[in-house]
């Protein structure tokens, strides 16, 4: 196969809406038989809908959010969801034997305090008791010189080290060295002083290989391009939960069935894309209206702001609520919610989960009037990294019964060092390296492989054909293992998170210029007016989450506080934060820790 290879119209990804057959066969996980309404423009029910609160979107957030809902006895909500299907950036496909790959989210990040974790022991879809399985990596570089796995280990410690030191900006008052100011950059120069100790020069590039090989592997994690993206003195905003990383043994999305399950199937719209929300809008003698945002308030030098400052006598952010129904008990049709094929939803309330790549291509026209300034910014901000999974299947074995892992030390330096970055964006330039961001191959199972892209070269491989991709995956395994008989994948499945219309990308990272403010700011409600003590809009999904930003407990955390948002009566009241009791979390903060 040549160096370059010429974008193709690819194949329709699994994460696409081509999937109407393996829906309707179930194999997306909690999908329901008969729980979703499809609803037709041209059904008259359907056209013009008043309702007290509208979720936009039925990924975990929406999810979340309407189960908070139920648990405090309020059942008067749609939500409305642009795809075929619920679950949003958690998906999965079969495969043969049974199998069935996860084209989104992966790992419960974390076990205390994780909600997701919580609900998966709740509904026994995860062992307390885990064994981990052996774990043993093989690295090679790409004459197919086995690193020693010493080496392979100082370098890695070396690597956690740097690492953590980037997060300790964040909380620390010291300062980092002059002209440093993204992750990328630190670690770089940390690398630059650990190797500066290495007289071998050949000794030298394998050490920087590995280095290479694991800031590759960064960026995936944190959803980027390149590590110097990345804020320095904001990584550490992210917060870690203990526990490790956890594999629910029949898949992430089977946590979509119990998150599905007390939703009236009637509640949930699908392929219903949303247009318009006109969320601020006064009585006239012809009835509501939009306000002008601009023309509301002449004399004020923030009129956009005033409208989501906590009135005087409102209780905002009060998580309250109660067993009875009367939580639901709104003023109806303040907002109203346009969808693309007529459909139009009236609303006292509306929860936005829609996610930040879809915000930052359509938040100047999808809301009416525009978004406050301040939160306009944020979004602009705010960074929404590409990150792609490529899945192999094989009709056999052929990797080592005991290898798990093989990482992929590309030659970066001699590749990279004197080329621009307009070069390293450039067509001609991806065409013959896209594939050199692929830093591991993983064993799933002992016939399926995976392997995780990022950034610009995860773009480009959006464009090729699936064929292109597993023949170039093919050309690499060779060479690395040095085995010209390494099979040829039976299957290829490559995920398409960037070219989504309903997504735009994978999660949320914060950037060189960026801080935590700004996720703070896209989870501010909006109220229609200054007296409001209820917010017309609600913001939810992992880019609201300041803390878990990028994870899916962050989304239904956030999903969560927003429903409570709305269920906060005017006099204190009983909290329901879990409606059996089950909360580990809040269980586990009794306990002494020694």
């Amino acid at each position: 196969m040549g160096d370059k290879e010429e974008p193709t119209t690819p194949a329709p990804s699994p994460t696409e809406e081509g999937l109407s057959d393996i829906t309707a066969a179930g194999a997306i996980s909690g999908v329901r038989g008969g729980a979703i309404v499809d609803g037709g423009a041209g059904d008259p029910l359907l056209n013009n809908t008043n309702v007290k609160i509208v979720i936009i979107g039925a990924g975990m957030a929406g999810l979340s959010a309407a189960n908070h809902l139920l648990q405090n006895g309020c059942d008067d909500f749609l939500i409305l969801e642009a795809r075929g299907r619920v679950g949003g950036r958690i998906v999965s496909i079969p495969l043969s034997n049974n199998q069935k790959i996860e084209l989104g989210a992966n790992w419960i990040h974390g076990v205390l305090g994780n909600p997701i974790f919580e609900l998966a022991v709740q509904h026994g879809l995860v062992s307390v008791v885990n064994v981990p399985k052996p774990h043993k990596v093989v690295a090679t570089t790409e004459d197919g010189h086995q690193v020693p796995f010493s080496v392979l280990q100082e370098i890695y410690e070396a690597y956690v080290c740097f690492l953590r030191r980037c997060d300790e900006y964040f909380l620390c008052q010291y300062s980092p060295p002059p002209d440093i100011h993204s992750v990328g950059e630190h670690i770089n120069y940390e690398i630059e002083i650990f190797l500066s100790a290495v007289p071998d020069p050949k000794e030298k590039r394998l050490k920087q290989s590995i280095f290479n090989c694991l800031l590759k592997r960064e960026t995936c994690i944190t959803g980027c391009n390149n590590m110097d993206e990345v804020d320095l003195l904001e990584l550490g905003s992210y917060t870690e939960l203990q526990g490790g990383n956890i594999v629910l043994p029949s898949g992430y999305s089977s946590i979509l069935r119990p998150l599905s399950a007390q939703i009236q199937k009637q509640s949930i719209f699908t392929k219903c894309p949303v247009k318009k929300i006109h969320w601020k809008r006064k009585k006239t003698f012809t009835g509501l209206e939009t306000v002008d945002e601009h023309s509301e308030d002449e004399h004020s030098d923030d009129s956009e702001r005033t409208v989501t400052e906590v009135p005087t006598g409102g209780l905002r952010g009060e998580s309250v609520e109660s067993n009875s129904s009367s939580n639901c008990d709104y003023p109806a049709g303040n907002v109203r919610v346009d969808c693309e094929d007529g459909r139009v939803f009236h609303a006292a309330h509306v929860i936005c989960t829609i996610p930040l790549g879809v915000l930052k291509s359509t938040h100047r026209s999808l809301f009416d009037p525009e978004l406050p300034q301040y939160k306009q910014e944020s979004i602009e901000n705010l960074m929404f990294g590409t990150v792609d999974k490529i899945f192999l299947e094989y009709e056999r074995p052929f990797l080592s019964a005991d290898i798990s892992e093989i990482m992929l030390l590309w030659d970066d330096d001699k590749r990279d060092m004197n080329s621009s970055e307009e070069e390293l964006a450039s067509e001609e330039y991806l065409s013959k390296n896209w594939f050199k961001k692929i830093y591991s191959f993983a064993k799933i199972t002992d016939t399926l492989l995976l392997a995780w892209v990022s950034g610009r070269e995860a773009e480009y491989m959006e464009k090729l054909s699936q064929e292109v991709v597993a023949e170039k995956c093919t050309e690499i395994l060779r060479n690395f293992l040095q085995d010209p008989y390494v099979p040829k994948p039976k299957r290829c499945v490559c995920t398409s998170w960037k070219s989504q219309d309903f997504t735009g990308g994978a999660y949320t990272s914060i950037p060189v210029g960026a801080t935590q403010e700004d996720i703070e700011n896209l989870a501010q409600p909006l109220y229609a007016t200054p007296q409001a003590t209820k917010p017309a809009i609600v913001f939810a999904g992992e880019h609201t989450h300041s803390s878990f930003y990028s994870t899916v407990h962050g989304a239904y955390l956030s999903g969560r506080t927003a429903a409570q948002h709305l269920l906060a009566s005017e006099e204190p009241d009983e909290i329901i934060m879990e409606s059996d009791g089950s909360d580990l979390s809040a269980w586990i903060q009794g306990i002494a820790l020694d």
